[in-house]
């Protein structure tokens, strides 16, 4: 017998080729029982019916997966050309498919019947909160908010017994009043925010039954659906034009006249002689003017106010030194901060400039090494800008690379600026270096050396 004689009746063996007829009852008889199941989700009207129905379901997918349709045979290219019936394996595979599509629908049918329940509320809630909490809002739209949740709270505590409310003194504040003592003010956002998360842990205690309090779930999706209306029709910050949200927020409302032209900028400079840092950041934000970014920034520079840290960091990480050196004049040490301006200790002289003075004025300890590490840089100014950040920041563990600046450098204004940065960490150590330079060669740093001061103090 020859090779394809032997493949051929392996072919051809019976006990090797798939039982299609029974493939065939298997698939009608499954359609048959998801007609059953079909009815039995029709009839189902608690939870309980319904998970009695899922596990039925589940079973039945198991059953469907079980069964492996053989793949249909290669036809010959002369078949091709011809229109003929498909094969049966290709009929099975067909079948198959319809009943496993109709499987999903009714699976998908089956999730659609099931609650509402609690949590379903509950993520709606927190879906409106996490609306009114991030974004900005006009003064109207704080007083439309106010009756907004108003309004829902009033039909929560109905539905549920509860005595959830706003806080009695919730008033909308304009941005003049926030500014007043230069401090963040609490906003009627965070306090409706506040408000909602004891609604939703009202409706956490209360331990509604999808079954027993469908009714009660059903008027608080309701409820809630009319409270996210009410939120999306509020007066939002965008809503308006530039300087009608300026007016709104009473930027304007210091000018008894418009000295100055444009107005933006009389104002701005009226805000800045009486610190309302919240003013001057609302026209920074608001204002696409290269012209008022400007006077802006030159307001905060001289400020320095806290407030500023934020939108600084932000201009700060796109390299601009204006926002660096503010940083600087603020002078709060986080790790933010400090992270940003270390990000620029081994950049180009133009932001390196800023940036070591910045971590000086700040006090950053954690800059005292990379500092140190740029008293070596290749070019003085770099030099000299390390060892007067080191000499702002205080920290000892500058003594010993400052005093080898001052007697190897080879560019006096250098050393003049390791022998300034001794004097103002200022212990009888970094005194005593100093002290010996009174006959140096350079000028700059025979005045730091006769400035020094060793006597105790009487």
């Amino acid at each position: 017998m020859s090779e394809d004689e032997a493949n051929g009746d392996e072919r051809d063996d019976p006990d090797e080729s798939p039982d299609l007829d029974a493939i065939r009852d298997r698939l009608d008889s499954l359609n048959e029982d998801l007609e059953t199941l079909e009815d039995d989700l029709d009839a189902a009207e608690t939870e309980d019916d319904l998970d009695v129905v899922e596990a039925d379901l589940e079973a039945f997918r198991s059953d469907l997966e079980a069964i492996e349709i053989p793949e249909p045979p290669d036809e010959d290219e002369e078949d091709d050309e011809e229109e003929s019936e498909p094969a049966p394996e290709a009929q099975l595979q067909e079948t198959y498919d319809e009943i496993e599509s109709d499987l999903s629908d009714l699976e998908d049918d089956l999730e659609d019947k099931r609650g509402p329940y609690a949590e379903d509320v509950i993520g709606e809630i927190d879906g409106v909160s996490g609306t009114i909490t991030g974004t900005r809002w006009t003064r109207e739209g704080d007083e439309e908010l106010i009756e907004a949740a108003a309004d829902f709270l009033a039909n929560l505590n109905e539905l549920l017994g509860t005595s959830v409310s706003l806080p009695d003194d919730l008033e909308p504040a304009s941005g003049a009043e926030l500014g007043e003592n230069g401090q963040e003010a609490k906003t009627v956002p965070d306090d409706i925010g506040a408000t909602l998360e004891d609604a939703t842990a009202a409706v956490e205690s209360a331990e509604l039954d999808a079954d027993d309090d469908a009714e009660t779930i059903a008027g608080l999706l309701e409820a809630t659906d009319d409270f996210e209306s009410a939120v999306d029709d509020a007066t939002e910050w965008t809503d308006l034009e530039v300087r009608e949200q300026l007016r709104r927020e009473g930027f304007y409302d210091v000018l008894d006249h418009v000295k100055d032209f444009p107005p933006e900028w009389h104002a701005l400079k009226v805000h800045e002689k009486r610190g309302n840092v919240e003013q001057i950041l609302l026209a920074y934000e608001s204002l696409d003017s290269d012209y008022m970014e400007e006077h802006c920034l030159e307001a905060l520079a001289r400020m320095g106010p806290e407030e500023a840290i934020d939108p600084m960091l932000q201009k700060a990480g796109r390299r601009d030194e204006q926002a660096i050196g503010i940083l600087g004049t603020i002078g709060v040490e986080t790790e933010e901060v400090v992270d940003t301006l270390l990000d620029y200790v081994d950049s180009n002289p133009t932001l390196q400039k800023p940036s070591f003075r910045a971590l000086g004025e700040i006090g950053a300890e954690r800059a005292v090494q990379p500092l140190a590490n740029q008293l070596v840089a290749e070019e003085p100014d770099v030099r000299s800008w390390a060892a007067r950040a080191l000499g702002l920041i205080g920290d000892t563990r500058a003594i010993d690379p400052l005093a080898d600046v001052l007697e190897n450098d080879e560019e006096d204004r250098v050393r003049a600026s390791a022998a300034w940065a001794l004097t103002r960490i200022g212990t009888r150590e970094a005194l005593e270096i100093v002290a010996e330079y009174e006959d140096d060669r350079a000028y700059l740093v025979q005045a730091e050396a006769e400035n020094v001061d060793l006597e105790p103090a009487a």
